[in-house]
């Protein structure tokens, strides 16, 4: 099974990493804290994104049962802040 991220989740990733390593650079312990911690943050709601948008397009390809068009159901989801 392939797994592709999507765009957003991707960027999320990105700003994660990049906490990190500021994260790593940082002498004062509480605020090294504080980075990681966002860091781990962004990373749940990579895997958040990528769970809600691959929902997304999963329903938006899956025809609905006894109609010629599958409803778009992709509004219904909200986005992560």
């Amino acid at each position: 099974m392939t797994f592709q991220m999507s765009r957003r989740s991707k960027q999320y990733l990105e700003t994660a990493r990049t906490l990190i390593r500021a994260a790593q650079t940082m002498t004062d312990r509480a605020i090294a804290g504080q980075l990681r911690a966002l860091a781990e943050d962004h990373e749940r709601r990579a895997e958040k994104a990528s769970h809600i948008d691959a929902a997304k397009h999963s329903l938006g390809r899956r025809p609905a049962p006894n109609a010629t068009e599958a409803p778009d159901l992709t509004d219904s989801f909200t986005e992560i802040a």
